[in-house]
């Protein structure tokens, strides 16, 4: 990593959202300032600024992707962060043109090829196209007011073996400070160790400097920065909740998921503990995931759920940005049973016989709740790295009244894992959700 030479802000990268946020990228698109913003960081007395046309700028940002960039911006944030530089149909100028008319910056993703995909850094010809290629969306974007950084690739050492990857990353850095002065250049890491800092110093000194993703390994970030004794600034670019591979499993390797105020709790304890803590070298952080995604199950990593309500974590991020909660709260999870045993008793079920199960839920501005249940098969998905997984099937019939808060369901007639979820709704556009796996013998 190069001295500081300009200033560097990353967004994570996560998958896509609703369909018709591409829609709204671009029919609300305003016509942008012309003419780029300096972006830059300033250090005194051990601690790092970063500023943004000369003035501080305290970085509130989050992974969208193609999400819900209103809700974003009235929730307090002001950056985030794509995993390319365009998608879904939607071009990065629409996604840049939308930021800027909501006073929101954007750290752009150059997708470079990953090796767990294939793609071999040993093949000159295809690393000089992906340079090439990288160079045009540059070109395209690098005079926009609404940009703010340029991240090169997402995690590229997610499971990787040939370190030349981050040659061609230093290739594309150097690249990108020839034609674009204004902003800075970062590559979103995969965790971090004195042994990673170290290969980036070695082979991609060009970055401004490195970014971090982490979950819920990250309240030990503190520790890993002390141990290392790494002194440089950087981003905190996905956090959130704690990962499906770092949680308990059941005896038949299900990941047990927490329930959305679990969750909403973790969030603000990662951020106290590893963001807060370190703010002398933390310039920012993007939280994970401004949107709604399937990664194990529908609502592991979202902030969001399918129809668009929002969660407990959103209250929190609310609060962490402007140090008071929003006026109307998440619904909140006390907890949830199936045949009178919580998420990590095991639950196993004879087919085609009826069990109990209830959810213990309650409101903080006393709206009245509704109730959604349904019974999905256990996800066989394998990926790793966010990459895209397909939707677990939905049971129907299994369940006598699924709009209570007590149901009665009915064990599959099929052998196999299987989860139970349920929704409480506020009806203010704000829900909590749980889930429970089980397995039918």
């Amino acid at each position: 990593m190069k001295p500081l030479r300009c200033c560097a802000l990353l967004l994570l990268c996560v998958s896509g959202t609703q369909s018709g946020a591409a829609e709204a990228l671009r029919s609300s698109a305003a016509t942008p300032v012309k003419g780029a913003i300096k972006v830059e960081i300033a250090a005194q007395g051990g601690r790092y600024t970063l500023l943004r046309g000369g003035r501080p700028y305290e970085v509130k940002g989050a992974g969208i992707e193609f999400g819900d960039i209103e809700a974003l911006a009235a929730h307090g944030g002001n950056a985030f962060r794509t995993w390319s530089t365009d998608g879904e149909g939607v071009t990065g100028k629409e996604i840049l043109d939308r930021a800027a008319a909501l006073g929101l910056t954007v750290a752009l993703c150059l997708e470079i090829g990953r090796e767990r995909h294939g793609f071999d850094y040993d093949d000159g010809k295809a690393v000089r196209a992906q340079l090439d290629y990288a160079r045009g969306e540059v070109l395209k974007y690098r005079d926009h007011p609404a940009l703010l950084a340029w991240i090169i690739g997402n995690e590229p050492n997610l499971h990787f073996e040939n370190p030349k990857v981050f040659d061609a990353i230093n290739d594309i850095s150097r690249m990108i400070h020839e034609l674009d002065d204004d902003h800075p250049t970062t590559t979103a890491l995969a965790g971090f160790s004195g042994e990673l800092a170290g290969l980036i110093e070695q082979r991609a000194p060009d970055l401004d400097f490195v970014s971090i993703q982490m979950y819920g390994d990250i309240v030990n970030l503190p520790r890993y920065i002390a141990e290392t004794r790494f002194d440089q600034p950087f981003f905190v670019t996905e956090w959130g909740a704690i990962g499906h591979w770092e949680v308990a499993t059941t005896e038949w390797g299900a990941p047990i998921e927490q329930n959305s105020s679990e969750k909403a709790r973790n969030y603000l304890a990662s951020h106290e503990t590893a963001i807060a803590a370190l703010s002398r070298q933390v310039l920012g952080s993007f939280v994970f995931l401004w949107g709604q995604k399937q990664e194990r199950t529908p609502t592991w990593y979202g902030m969001f759920l399918e129809d668009g309500s929002e969660t407990e974590t959103i209250d929190v991020m609310h609060y962490i940005w402007n140090g008071a909660w929003p006026d109307n709260r998440s619904p909140q999870i006390e907890g949830m049973l199936l045949d009178a045993k919580g998420a990590g008793g095991d639950v196993t079920l004879v087919s085609g016989e009826p069990y109990q199960a209830s959810v213990a839920a309650a409101d903080p501005d006393g709206d009245a709740l509704t109730y959604r249940w349904k019974v999905m098969r256990e996800s066989t998905a394998t990926q790793t790295g966010g990459d895209r997984e397909e939707l677990p099937e939905t049971l129907s019939g299994l369940i006598d009244d699924a709009s209570r808060n007590k149901i009665v369901v009915t064990a599959p007639a099929e052998a196999g894992a299987y989860r139970l979820f349920v929704y409480v709704h506020d009806g203010q556009g704000h829900a909590g959700h749980a889930n429970l796996p089980f397995r039918v013998l």
